[in-house]
């Protein structure tokens, strides 16, 4: 067996004390562990490796299982930086022992392996897959022959990942994505060369913006930010992000901000075999900021499909904010915006007031507003729920005075007139927002919950399968899950509404709001013993819930609402 810790060199340049803290510990309390449990001898250590031998294939594997899927059980690092991850390789093989050290093809083939692994995930060789089989409880997904540097002939290789392992446990396998009829691409997170783990931001805001724009082009099919992002951190074979995204194409690059100058470099590779396509380095100011993403955007079109009109281009571009100081801050705010959590919302809000300090016009962080805005009044975090809905309606309005045709503020405004029970308003915003950026997860996200809300449980549910076909990685996607919940609930189906709603709460548990949901669909379940426990969970994190304040801040139609109110009354919730 070999292991690595993925970018180590990067993380050394960055903060050498911290790297060097994490991998002692996990050597310390993981690696060492497991290896001494199933039986291995760590033949040496390199700095950020280890070389092991272990007498049995089962033995090997299991121990590599073992070490991942504790690695990717760890808690988040609380100053909210990425966490280490390990790739490990595995092969059978004759080995020689010299001096207590150990050589041969079969150990040059491991580390080869090793090099390929994806971040939290282990490659093995055919060899060693076949000893495997009916042996141990594990699921490996063929990936076919890779050529390897040093190794004479193609090797079959075989993958284990802890994503996922982790999905299959929870029974809800989804076959890969297949590939849609048109060119797909996803946009990865961008590596930060500032040396300032602080202009994160900026370098996620450039994505952000190429990302947008790609995605209104209705020729291509663009995977949502926020499954892109799962990336982040994670150095992973492109033909592994094509195979679990269903794309053809990703773009990667880096950005590097000193002073008032900013580069940027990208490259465009082809998932199947990971050929460069075309890359390309990009200098300006940070004036230049805006021309520079537009650039890009129209060299990546145009390399993926040379027909593209410039006028497609043109028709695509964000109106861009009058002052780069509010484009920072909303830029700091965006990953807070998307986290559907009190403290989150709160921290975006601050950020966002800022922002529109400097520019009180800027269409994006006006609409980002909103979008927090309504989340206090539809989650139950106001107190006053009919002022948090009228703060975000006037956002807004404002934000689609000054840009009427950006999909994502007619996305906001459409929400905003969804939890205002404007349903016919809500409909035509969402559904021109849809005819701009077809591409757009949330919004067929939001289209979902309108036909929730609406009691149309069939065209929800097939809302909220397009919006997580269109985004298959996203951290919101616990959300499709409650919303593909709640269709079940409102046509009756108590018992596969309260399975959906728990699978959501397993991917975010601190989405403590699911459980004014979940309480009464485990009553109607006949699980009034679970339902009671989920409806103390509420209470104590929201001690001042009440039946008659859930029925202000949600929208479902009065008789779902009737129905919902009455089983968590039953269940505990006090009426007022």
């Amino acid at each position: 067996m070999s292991a690595d810790v993925a970018g180590f060199s990067r993380m050394m340049n960055a903060d050498e004390t911290r790297t060097l803290a994490a991998v002692n510990q996990i050597r310390r309390k993981i690696f060492a562990p497991s290896v001494s449990v199933h039986g291995g001898r760590v033949v040496k250590l390199m700095g950020d490796g280890a070389l092991v031998e272990f007498g049995s294939v089962v033995d090997a594997t299991a121990c590599a299982i073992e070490i991942q899927t504790e690695m990717a059980a760890r808690a988040d690092d609380p100053q909210g930086q990425p966490l280490l991850q390990l790739r490990i390789g595995l092969n059978l093989g004759d080995i020689i022992i010299e001096d207590g050290d150990i050589f041969g093809d079969g150990v040059n083939l491991a580390s080869r392996l090793q090099e390929i692994a994806s971040p939290g995930g282990i490659c093995l060789s055919a060899s060693t897959y076949e000893h495997l089989v009916g042996r141990i409880n594990a699921s490996f997904v063929d990936d076919g022959a890779h050529e390897l540097k040093n190794i004479p002939r193609p090797v079959h290789v075989f993958r284990w990942s802890s994503m996922a392992e982790k999905t299959k446990r929870k029974g809800s396998a989804r076959p890969p994505p297949q590939r849609p009829d048109k060119p797909s691409i996803a946009v990865l997170p961008f590596d930060n060369m500032s040396g300032d783990p602080e202009q994160e931001y900026f370098a996620d805001g450039v994505v952000e913006a190429i990302t947008a724009t790609l995605s209104r082009i209705r020729s291509f099919f663009v995977i949502a930010r926020n499954s892109a992002f799962a990336y982040k951190g994670r150095h992973i074979n492109v033909r592994e992000i094509g195979r679990e995204l269903g794309v053809k194409y990703v773009l990667e690059g880096s950005v590097q901000r000193s002073g008032s100058r900013v580069r940027i470099t990208v490259q465009l590779i082809e998932t199947d075999g990971g050929a460069h396509l075309w890359a390309d380095k990009y200098d300006g100011s940070l004036d230049d900021i805006f021309d520079l993403q537009d650039k890009i955007t129209e060299q990546v079109a145009g390399a993926i499909q040379p027909s593209i009109q410039f006028a497609e281009i043109e028709r695509t571009r964000r109106k861009p904010p009058q002052d780069l100081g509010a484009y920072d801050f909303t830029m700091r705010a965006m990953p807070n915006v998307w986290m559907l959590e009190e403290r989150a919302a709160a921290t975006a809000l601050g950020l966002l007031d800022k922002a529109l300090e400097i520019d009180p016009d800027y269409p994006l962080a006006l609409a980002l507003a909103a979008w927090c805005w309504a989340q206090r009044s539809v989650y139950n975090w106001a107190d006053d729920i009919s002022h948090a809905r009228a703060e975000a309606l006037s956002r807004a309005e404002r934000a689609a005075q000054m840009s009427s045709d950006d999909p994502l503020i007619l996305a906001v405004l459409g929400t905003v007139h969804t939890f205002a029970r404007n349903y016919g308003a809500a409909r035509v915003l969402l559904e021109r927002a849809i005819q701009l950026d077809p591409n757009a997860a949330w919004t067929l996200s939001r289209l979902g919950w309108l036909e929730t809300y609406a009691d149309h449980s069939e065209e929800a549910k097939q809302y909220f399968e397009r919006a997580m076909r269109l985004s298959p990685l996203d951290p919101m996607n616990f959300n499709n899950l409650v919303g593909m919940g709640s269709a079940h609930q409102v046509a009756g189906e108590d018992d596969r509404a309260a399975d959906l709603f728990l699978r959501a709460l397993e991917e975010r548990p601190n989405a403590h709001w699911v459980h004014r949901n979940l309480c009464a669909a485990l009553l109607g379940a006949g699980r009034e013993e679970e339902a009671r426990a989920s409806a103390r969970t509420l209470m104590k994190v929201h001690p001042n819930m009440t039946v008659e304040r859930f029925k202000e801040a949600m929208v479902f139609s009065p008789r779902a609402l009737e129905r919902i109110g009455k089983q968590m009354a039953i269940v505990g919730v006090p009426l007022r």
